[in-house]
């Protein structure tokens, strides 16, 4: 039987390591990130992929971080036959990769060699991209920059975010995943280098990234907000305030306000100018309250909001 390191963290990686298990691979350690602290109690949270793991009775490594750790050399003593990764969320260090005995295989979100790196779905949304896929890869010292062994691709719909492009690809990394490796077990994968020609790169969405800024224009914006959804979404300010922005559509501004100026203000509508278009607001969260549509909002808590109001970048503040 062939033995299996299985490196992941979030939804993504569940699919794939429920595959494996299904097919009867055998997993000698189930490896994912440290739990997290969150919400206002601080309240400690295991990954997506450690309960899973939990729950199949599979041992698991939590390394802070890799290199050097007592988990890494535990690992490399296990000497498995191959280390698979998907959505991982650390680097391998090169003596950890030399360690599978056959392979160190990566399930990565993106048809490479475009989108190297963390954020490759977000990306790919915010940049309004018709199409993303799965890269199964060989995995190399340079980050992402393994020989390809397949790849397949996913139309981006126009309401896609990133929770649902996350659970589309999942699925579809599991599927190639398991259809590659017995090539890859019997030295038969394809080996297809990337061209450096052709790279790009998804970097970790950045905090600043996460505020709507109206000096974009509102398709801009809109995908900005797809693409930090279910997290770590999207805010714009009013008031001092950070308001979550869950969903919104884009329609034209004719007259060309002043961006960040409120210009549509109905018991059921608000429409924001940018700097081309207007963004017309469907679902948000005020600071300490539950997600709403647009309506609860504009008759509760934002029955303050006018035409003419300015909605501003925290670098207007």
């Amino acid at each position: 039987m062939t033995s299996v390191v299985f490196m992941g963290t979030p939804d993504f990686s569940v699919p794939v390591l429920q595959g494996l298990v299904d097919k009867h691979y055998d997993i000698k350690a189930v490896v994912t990130q440290p739990d997290k602290a969150v919400g206002r109690k601080q309240r400690l949270q295991s990954s997506p992929v450690k309960k899973l793991a939990t729950e199949l009775h599979l041992p698991v490594l939590q390394p802070s971080k890799l290199s050097g750790s007592p988990e890494m050399a535990q690992i490399i003593a296990a000497q498995p036959d191959l280390i698979i990764t998907a959505a991982f969320g650390q680097f391998l260090p090169t003596k950890l990769l030399q360690a599978a005995k056959i392979a160190a295989i990566n399930v990565h979100g993106s048809l490479l060699p475009a989108y190297r790196g963390g954020a490759p779905i977000q990306r790919s949304i915010m940049n309004g991209d018709a199409e993303t896929g799965i890269t199964i890869m060989f995995m190399a010292k340079k980050m992402d920059a393994g020989d390809i062994i397949a790849q397949k691709a996913l139309p981006i719909a126009d309401d896609d975010d990133s929770g649902t492009l996350f659970a589309k690809l999942s699925i579809v990394g599991r599927d190639l995943l398991l259809a590659q490796l017995p090539f890859i077990i019997h030295g038969e994968a394809k080996r297809i280098p990337q061209d450096e020609t052709k790279v790009s790169f998804a970097y970790n969405i950045k905090p600043e990234e996460e505020e709507l800024g109206f000096n974009h224009s509102a398709i801009a914006l809109e995908r900005q907000i797809r693409a930090l959804r279910p997290d770590p979404g999207a805010y714009l300010r009013h008031d001092g305030q950070r308001i979550k922005v869950w969903a919104a559509i884009v329609r034209e501004d004719p007259d060309n306000h002043v961006p960040g100026t409120v210009i549509t203000r109905t018991k059921h509508e608000l429409a924001i100018a940018c700097a081309t278009g207007a963004l017309v607001i469907t679902k948000l969260q005020p600071a300490g309250k539950a997600e709403m549509p647009i309506t609860s909002y504009l008759n509760g808590a934002g029955q303050h909001v006018s035409v003419g109001d300015k909605f501003v970048d925290g670098a207007d503040e």
